[in-house]
C-alpha cells in the first residue's frame, strides 16, 4: 500500500491513496475478464468519501489494506460493492456488472448504540449515576470525528491523542460494555472494541492521584452499607467508611494507631509500605512529614464504636480478621474487587457485585474513595486550600486535577 499526491499512477496490484481536490481516492490496477473472454488490466478509482486529514487517511488506509489483502489472496471483487462506502465510484473502461443483491439495513453507529444502551441502563441505576456517567460518555461519543464501528481503531487513536490515557481508558471501557450489550441484544454481530481499554498502559508515576473518577454520594453510601452487611467482610466496614470520610491515602489509614486520635484531630505521620520483607511501617507521609485532620462527630462516633476497651495506644485502629496489620492488596483482591479461586471460578468482591447489580455505575479502585471525599468537599463549597490541607495535597494540585470535575471551581487570580 502506498500514499500518493497528484497524478502518480498506481503500481499494478498496489493500492494507493491519492489526494484529489482534498478528497481521498484509492487508485489501483487489476486484471479483469472482458465480455469477449480476454484478460486485460483495468484501472480502478474508488472514492473513500474522506477528506485529506489524519483521521481521513486512517480510514482510507484501513480500506486500502482490505482491498490489498483481497488482491493478494485472489479474493478481489471487481464490482467493488463490498468495498464501496457511502460515496461515488468511477472506473476507466467500466464494464457492466450483474445486478447486486440489495443490502440489509444499515449497521447502527456508536451514537445510536449508546442511546439504546442508556435507555437499557436508566431503570437499573440511580438518577444521579445516570446523569453523571452516561450523559458524560454520550458527550465523548458525540465529539468523535466518526462513530462508525468499522473505525474502532481510529476512534481509539483519536481518544489517546485528545484526552488523557485515563479518560481514554474509561471511555473505551464503557464503549466496550455498550457494544457487548449490543452483541447480546443482536444489534451488531461483533464488538470491535474488545481489549482496547485493557491494552492502554497508564503512566506509573502518580497514576492513582491523577485518575480522578469519584463515586457519587449514593454509590459511596451503597458501598459502605454493603461492607457493613457483609457476612464475610464486615470487619472492613470501618476502614471503608474512614477512607470515604477523610480522603486519606489507604497506606495512611492502615498505619493509624490509637495514639494518633486526639480530642479534636487525627494525626497522620506514618504509612504502611511494601518492602522486600513484606509490610513495613514507615515514618512520614508521601508529600509531608505529618498532617492533622479535624475530627468531626461523624468520625468520632465511628471510632468510639470500634475501639476495644483493653487495647493500648500503640494498637492499630484498623486490623485484619486475625488482628494483624491489614494487607491492602488482600483487601482489594478479595473484599473489594474479587478473585479467581483454585477451581478457576470468579468470586466477585462487594464493589464488583454492586456494579453488576447496577447500583454502582462502573468498577473503580479503592483510591477513588479519596477522590470522592475531595470532590464532595468542593461541591459543598469548602475552600480548595482547606481541602488540600486536609488531604495532604497542594492547592495547585486541587485546582489542576479537580477543576474539570466541578464546573464552578475556577483558578483564582493571585
Amino acid at each position: 500500500m502506498m500514499y500518493a499526491k497528484g497524478k502518480n499512477k498506481a503500481t499494478k496490484g498496489t493500492v494507493q491513496i491519492k489526494n484529489s481536490n482534498d478528497r481521498l481516492q484509492l487508485v489501483f490496477s487489476h486484471p479483469i475478464v472482458t465480455e469477449s473472454g480476454t484478460i486485460k488490466s483495468k484501472r480502478f478509482y474508488l472514492s473513500t468519501g474522506q477528506e485529506d486529514t489524519p483521521f481521513g487517511r486512517q480510514r482510507a488506509a484501513a480500506l486500502a489494506a482490505t482491498i490489498q489483502r483481497d488482491i493478494d489472496y485472489g479474493e478481489f471483487g471487481a464490482s467493488l460493492q463490498k468495498y464501496k462506502p457511502a460515496s461515488s465510484l468511477s472506473t476507466v473502461n467500466a464494464i457492466p456488472t450483474s445486478p447486486t443483491v440489495p443490502e440489509g439495513p444499515p449497521q447502527p453507529d456508536l451514537g445510536d448504540l449508546w442511546t439504546q444502551y442508556m435507555r437499557y441502563k436508566e431503570p437499573q441505576v440511580s438518577q444521579s449515576t445516570y446523569a453523571k456517567d452516561y450523559q458524560r460518555y454520550r458527550n465523548h461519543i458525540a465529539n468523535l470525528p466518526s462513530r462508525a464501528l468499522e473505525d474502532a481503531v481510529a476512534i481509539r487513536d483519536y481518544l489517546l491523542k485528545k484526552v488523557t490515557p485515563n479518560t481514554a481508558k474509561r471511555v473505551l471501557t464503557n464503549i466496550t460494555a455498550c457494544c457487548d450489550w449490543a452483541v447480546r441484544s443482536q444489534l451488531i454481530e461483533n464488538n470491535p472494541f474488545v481489549g482496547m481499554a485493557r491494552d492502554i498502559q497508564m503512566p506509573k508515576s502518580d497514576a492513582e492521584e491523577a485518575d480522578i473518577n469519584p463515586f457519587t454520594r449514593e454509590e459511596r453510601d451503597a458501598i459502605i452499607q454493603a461492607f457493613q452487611e457483609s457476612k464475610l467482610y464486615s470487619y472492613y466496614a470501618p476502614l471503608v467508611q474512614f477512607l470515604f470520610f477523610t480522603g486519606c491515602r489507604p497506606s495512611e489509614a492502615i498505619a493509624l494507631q490509637w495514639k494518633h486520635i486526639r480530642d479534636r484531630s487525627i494525626l497522620f505521620e506514618q504509612a504502611i509500605t511494601i518492602s522486600t520483607k513484606g509490610l513495613a511501617l514507615k515514618s512520614g507521609l508521601k508529600t509531608q512529614p505529618q498532617r492533622r485532620f479535624p475530627l468531626n462527630r461523624q468520625l468520632q462516633d465511628m471510632l468510639n464504636a470500634i475501639r476495644p476497651p483493653t487495647d493500648g495506644s500503640e494498637a492499630f485502629i484498623f486490623r485484619s480478621k486475625k488482628g494483624g496489620i491489614i494487607d491492602f492488596g488482600d483487601f482489594l483482591n478479595h473484599a473489594w474487587k474479587g478473585y479467581k479461586n483454585r477451581h478457576g471460578r470468579e468470586i466477585d468482591g462487594l464493589v464488583t457485585q454492586l456494579v453488576k447489580q447496577g447500583v454502582v455505575s462502573e468498577y473503580r479502585r479503592p483510591y477513588q474513595c479519596r477522590h470522592t471525599f475531595i470532590t464532595l468537599c468542593l461541591e459543598a463549597d469548602i475552600d480548595a486550600k482547606d481541602v488540600a490541607n486536609w488531604v495532604g495535597n497542594s492547592p495547585e494540585v486541587i485546582y489542576r486535577h479537580y477543576a474539570g470535575k466541578k464546573r464552578d471551581l475556577q483558578v483564582p487570580e493571585l
